[in-house]
């Protein structure tokens, strides 16, 4: 099963296939069982930020939703790559007020928002970005309200040994079917331990996640708030114009869905307890619309009319400099 054909994507410009990316890709459902299979499916990969589910579900798992009075999109953000859209740095700051910190106890670092609107009324606004405008600061925020309940120390959450990592690694140990003591940890983009798991662990994972069966019972309490959150506040764990948001919305509640650095995607497919997750091999996230809409059509995840409402992310357009459209993207028949 591990040489079934790949995925692959093409890059068009005029008459001619331009460029290639091949996509690996798994799903199963909540048995294990596999129904989708495309390349390599036993191969470590990070995950990178399409973990941010499980992560949050380390969170909540602890109680940081009651000890801290966290509402829907504040765990949602917790969840997110976000845009570094008002919301969200407005979702992000509020997490901090409640657990008693300011936004200098960060640690992922500071890049301009994702999202170009606002990047632009900053910048005619004379304002600079802060570290609540990097995808990754309701995550953080979340860490630390982690640290909080644990009675851990906030300056050193960044590292493996801090016990609120050791909590969420070992949680997100426990969906993969992994040893936490064994699997490859390295360090993510915004600073935080990163794990390696297969495509086939990883989809176990996100099947838990839609389907609530083969864990624990506060486990999958944990997931259910955080699945619930991200359904019913897609905004929050996106942004404009961002597939997992446009996503979410055209599953009209039956869809969880989180990606990741390096071409990594993760869905979870609630009405048939089916996980699926991806990875564009060169890591080219332009791939990733195209491989993921193509799938989860042929798993019946999406039907036509909800594939329709993706269109711009299942064959999006190619420009040139000018505005003119020269190509687009598209998964090879």
């Amino acid at each position: 099963m591990s040489d079934a054909p790949e995925l692959l994507v093409e890059v068009t410009r005029g008459d001619l296939v331009e460029s290639v990316h091949r996509v690996a890709a798994c799903a199963v459902d909540a048995d294990g069982a596999l129904l989708l299979v495309a390349g390599a499916i036993d191969v470590p990969v990070y995950l990178r930020s399409t973990a941010k589910p499980f992560i949050a579900a380390g969170v909540i798992e602890a109680g940081a939703r009651e000890t801290f009075d966290l509402t829907g999109p504040e765990i949602a953000v917790m969840a997110a790559s976000h845009s570094g859209e008002p919301i969200h740095v407005e979702a992000v700051r509020s997490i901090l007020r409640k657990i008693g910190m300011d936004p200098s106890a960060l640690q992922c670092g500071v890049h301009p928002p994702y999202d170009d609107a606002t990047a632009r009324a900053m910048t005619t606004a004379g304002e600079a970005p802060t570290v609540l405008h990097n995808n990754c600061s309701g995550k953080h925020a979340g860490i630390l309200a982690l640290c909080a309940i644990l009675g851990a120390d906030p300056a050193t959450y960044l590292e493996a040994s801090n016990p609120a990592q050791r909590r969420i690694l070992e949680l997100c140990a426990r969906l993969s079917d992994e040893d936490p003591a064994r699997w490859a940890v390295a360090t993510d983009g915004c600073g935080i331990p990163v794990y390696a798991t297969s495509l086939r662990n990883a989809a176990r994972s996100f099947a838990r996640f839609a389907s609530l069966t083969g864990v624990s019972e506060n486990d999958a309490r944990a997931l259910r708030i955080v699945r619930e959150a991200m359904i019913a506040h897609p905004q929050y764990v996106a942004g404009s114009g961002q597939i997992d948001t446009a996503l979410m919305r055209a599953g009209d509640g039956r869809i969880a869905a989180k990606a990741g650095a390096e071409g990594v995607h993760g869905v979870a497919d609630l009405g048939r307890g089916i996980g699926f997750v991806s990875k564009v091999l060169d890591g080219a996230s332009r791939a990733r619309g195209p491989s993921t809409v193509a799938a989860l059509r042929r798993l019946g995840t999406l039907d036509a009319a909800q594939a329709e409402r993706l269109a711009a992310f299942a064959r999006p357009s190619v420009y040139n400099r000018a505005g003119r459209m020269v190509g687009e993207i598209r998964v090879r028949v």
